[in-house]
């Protein structure tokens, strides 16, 4: 799993699918599986959700890349961060202040762009 989709995971919550029977198992009706959903899951509002994470008041998630990486328990090694950069596109990451201010905007706009609700002033 890459280090961006563990920290949507964490952020958005992460449904564990079914689990696929093999091939040559009978089918087994179940009288109570879930119905499929009829509409897309509504937006998660992504500052709402790590603000309500046990260590949130402690950290600045909000500005500091390292911290969100902290508070959704994410080893927040310059490996690991170099490796988020590369997935985001950012290949001249060199673990510098103004590169870990840049991947936390980078961060914030993947989650927008993957449905999380964003507040302005973590996207500029």
């Amino acid at each position: 799993m890459s280090i961006f989709s563990s920290i949507k995971d964490a952020i958005f919550g992460h449904k564990a699918e079914a689990a696929t029977p093999p091939a040559d198992a009978p089918a087994i009706p179940m009288a109570d599986a879930a119905p499929a959903p009829t509409a897309a899951a509504a937006p998660v509002d992504v500052a709402a959700s790590l603000g309500a994470m046990q260590g949130a008041d402690d950290l600045n998630w909000r500005t500091s890349v390292v911290d969100l990486m902290k508070l959704v328990g994410i080893d927040a090694s310059y490996e690991n961060r170099k490796a988020l950069a590369h997935e985001l596109g950012n290949a001249g990451y060199e673990g510098s202040a103004e590169d870990n201010i840049q991947l936390q905007k980078q961060v914030m706009k993947a989650l927008a762009d993957n449905g999380g609700m964003v507040p302005a002033e973590l996207l500029d």
